[in-house]
This record gives structure tokens, sequence and C-alpha cells, in this order.
């Protein structure tokens, strides 16, 4: 089978329309961080993403615009982050190496169940769930949003990392079994050192999702010294009066350092993961 070879002209084109669409797609991030740069007065008026001036203004007053500093919100996120992901790699990992490894009554059914649950949204099931967590006090609390985590509820991270364990061959799970080692022992001996792609997808994922989670977390924290960023940064904006718009983009780049940063050093990892679990 013969191939054509791209024209000077074809490439050309291509690579033009692909610095357009890259353009395009990349100008709001851009423009935000150019107004966040800007006086108030000047945001709307200039769609420009270049610079006549820097002014830091507005990172200087959206650090302290809120009840607490933006610091605040920046370690209840971290708190959160930290405690999703841990919960995630935990309890996702066990549940996954079960329906992958262990022949147990109803596996099928429950894996079937367990695929349907991806496609439930959350608007359907926050109801019951806030009725629980209020009548055991929790709520305003960081508890509804941890304990889902340890309680493998995210199907999508298991699902991924079942197909991973599949792909792994059972014959070093035989010879784990011919050495007197147990499911606890091939797990942590012998499968979990194997699945670092998948839990590192798993993690940065998780990060990812819970950093920028913003409905939960407006329904179950209201006070304002448990508030996330994404809650703190809604409270710039203010139907009633003026709102914020310089030092909520100020804050909203700053919010976006540590995704930027996680996505940076784990883009490896994540396009592992996610190639040899689709792959396999």
């Amino acid at each position: 089978m013969t191939t054509k070879r791209a024209t000077p002209a074809s490439s050309i084109i291509r690579h033009v329309v692909m610095i357009t669409a890259s353009i395009v797609m990349i100008y709001p991030l851009l423009w935000m961080l150019a107004s966040s740069f800007r006086p108030q007065d000047e945001i709307f008026s200039n769609p420009g993403i270049f610079l006549t001036g820097i002014e830091f203004d507005n990172y200087i007053d959206g650090w302290d615009a809120l009840a607490h500093p933006f610091g605040r919100y920046l370690l209840n996120s971290g708190i959160l982050v930290f405690g999703a992901v841990v919960g995630n790699l935990f309890s996702c990992s066990i549940t996954a190496y079960a329906f992958a490894r262990i022949n147990f009554r109803f596996r099928k059914p429950l894996f079937a169940i367990m695929l349907i649950t991806i496609m439930i949204p959350i608007h359907v099931v926050v109801v019951p769930q806030y009725i629980i967590f209020n009548q055991l006090g929790w709520v305003n609390t960081f508890i509804p949003l941890l304990l889902p985590k340890f309680l493998a509820t995210d199907a999508f991270f298991i699902f991924l990392m079942v197909q991973f364990i599949r792909s792994i061959p059972k014959e070093l799970d035989e010879a784990a079994r011919i050495d007197g080692l147990g499911h606890v022992g091939i797990f942590l001996r012998v499968v979990l050192p194997l699945m670092l792609p998948a839990l590192a997808a798993t993690a940065i994922f998780t990060f990812i999702n819970s950093w920028n989670e913003f409905f939960t977390a407006l329904i179950y924290l209201t006070s304002p010294e448990i508030m996330t960023v994404p809650v703190a940064l809604r409270s710039f904006l203010d139907s009633t009066a003026a709102s914020s718009y310089g030092p909520m983009f100020a804050m909203s780049i700053v919010s976006l350092l540590p995704v930027f940063l996680i996505f940076l050093f784990g883009q490896k990892y994540l396009v592992k993961g996610i190639s040899t679990t689709g792959l396999k």
C-alpha cells in the first residue's frame, strides 16, 4: 500500500489552519492573562492581548479582597485535592483488582451496574446525598466531598484500572501464588507496582477534577473559611453591586498555576496511562 506524500502547498495550508485554530482556542486565556494586568476601566474596552503597560494592582487587591486572604482558599482546595487523590488511588485500585482478578458471585452484573453509574449525572443524586449528609451533620465540612472518594464512587477510574490490570499476565499471579502469596500479597507486591501508569493517570485526572470542582463545593461548603478556589472566585461577582473583574482575572490566573504545573510535569504519565489502558 502506497501513501501519498504531502505537497509543500498542502503542508503550508494545514499548518496555517492548525495555527489559526490554536490561536482561536487559546485567545480567551491570553485575553484573561492580559486583562489581569490592566486597569478596571480598560478591561472590556480593549479586546487585544498586547499590553501597553503592566500593573499588579489587580493581584494585590484580589489577594485580600475577600473575607480571608486568597491563600486560604488555595490551601482549602489543596487539602481537598490531596484527600481526593489518596482516596481514589486507594479505593479504585482495590476495587479494580477485585473485578479483574477475583471470581466472586455476581461479579459481571455488579461490574455492569458500576459502568452504568458513569452515565448518571451528579444532579440526579445530589438531593438524596445532601439530605443524608445534612442529617449526619456533615454539611459545611470537607467530609461530603472526601468520603465518596474513599468508597470507590468514581466508576471511570475503576474501569480504567480494570482494563490495565487485565493487560498484566496472569502467570505473574500464579507464580506469586506458588510462592505462598494470597490476594493481598499479589495485589501489593505484584499488581500494584505494575499499575504506575494507570495510577498516575488517575491521580492527575482526580487532581484536575477536584481542583476545578464547583457545583458540589458550592452546595456543601457555605462558610467563607472553608470555601475552595472556584467558590471564592465566584465571590468576586456580585449581581447587586459592582463586580471586581480585574482582581477576579488575577486570582483566576493564580488558581490556574497548580493545574498547569501538574499537567506540565505529569503529561508523560497521563498519556502513557491512557494509551496503555486503551490499547491492551
